[in-house]
């Protein structure tokens, strides 16, 4: 019998010997599958300390899949040597997690089927001038926008932090930018990007996961769990062949025009499911899943 991949999981801050309990249905489904299941100190990560973030997974265990809270990509990256120190590997490793976790990554791949957007690297705390964002803006053209950093906006602030009604207004422009940034603090990742507004239909998204490029689930977007659209996939499946990572996920949006557009794609170990998902066919392909 081929040995199924194990699932590094968070353990729960207050009880380090146990997952985080809102993973807990997570646990469950990889259980099920007959994946091993091995615990992640996410504070500590998150701290520098990797060697005692990894403190608790058994030496040679074999490949992991992580799944738990979002990563800073360079922490992942530390936690892939400190695994790897002991003996064991990530599935999915430090280079893919980036490219599917951050804009830049993943953009060239999806180039048509998501909004256009352009970005640049920016350090926490200071946003580019009014004259670098206008530059940066210009091939956006006229029209609305959106500003975000390389993996995530701040939409609860749409029209302090998020939304620029008009992107050659330069003031406006970096009225925006410079709120967001303030917001983001030392949370930045990555740098700014400004992406063209497309209007969507009103309704939630799909989030959509695949697996070695197969689409195995399709849920609604945890902002909207009561709302399950159901996307047109052959466009989103030949890009997210072409990215060639192995968990991924995409959210798609119906714009007024009737066309699926993917808003966003994700590595799959840290998105988000909505509450009551069922999540056995993923959790089933990703046991069964072999390293590369």
């Amino acid at each position: 019998m081929t040995e199924r991949s194990g699932f590094l999981f968070c353990a729960d801050p207050l009880r380090a010997s146990r997952p985080d309990p809102q993973f807990a249905d997570d646990v469950a489904a990889a259980r099920a599958a007959g994946g091993r299941i091995a615990l992640l100190d996410h504070d500590a990560l998150l701290a520098g300390d990797a060697a005692g973030a990894v403190a608790r997974v058994a030496r040679d265990s074999g490949p992991y899949w992580y799944r738990g809270w979002m990563i800073p990509s360079a922490r992942y990256g530390e936690l892939e040597t400190a695994l790897g120190e002991r003996g064991c590997t990530l599935l999915t490793d430090a280079v893919g997690y980036r490219r599917a976790h951050e804009l830049p990554g993943w953009y060239k791949e999806f180039d048509g089927l998501t909004p256009r957007s352009v970005w640049c690297a920016t350090v926490p705390g200071a946003p580019p001038s009014a004259e670098e964002l206008a530059g940066l803006a210009a091939p956006l053209g006229p029209g609305p926008g959106i500003v975000k950093d390389f993996v995530k906006s701040r939409k609860h602030e749409w029209h302090e932090a998020c939304y620029v009604p008009e992107l050659t207004d330069r003031k406006q422009l970096a009225s925006v930018v410079g709120r967001f940034v303030e917001l983001q603090g030392d949370f930045l990742a990555g740098g700014l990007v400004l992406r063209a507004f497309e209007p969507f239909v009103a309704g939630g998204e799909a989030r959509v996961w695949w697996v070695d490029g197969e689409a195995v689930l399709v849920t609604a977007h945890p902002d909207t769990p009561d709302r399950l659209r159901v996307p047109e996939l052959d466009s989103v499946r030949e890009a997210v062949g072409r990215l060639g990572l192995r968990w991924v996920t995409t959210d798609l949006a119906l714009r007024e025009d009737g066309v699926w557009r993917v808003v966003e794609v994700g590595d799959g170990q840290v998105s988000g499911l909505p509450g009551g998902a069922e999540t056995g066919e993923l959790f089933a392909a990703l046991a069964a899943a072999v390293p590369r």
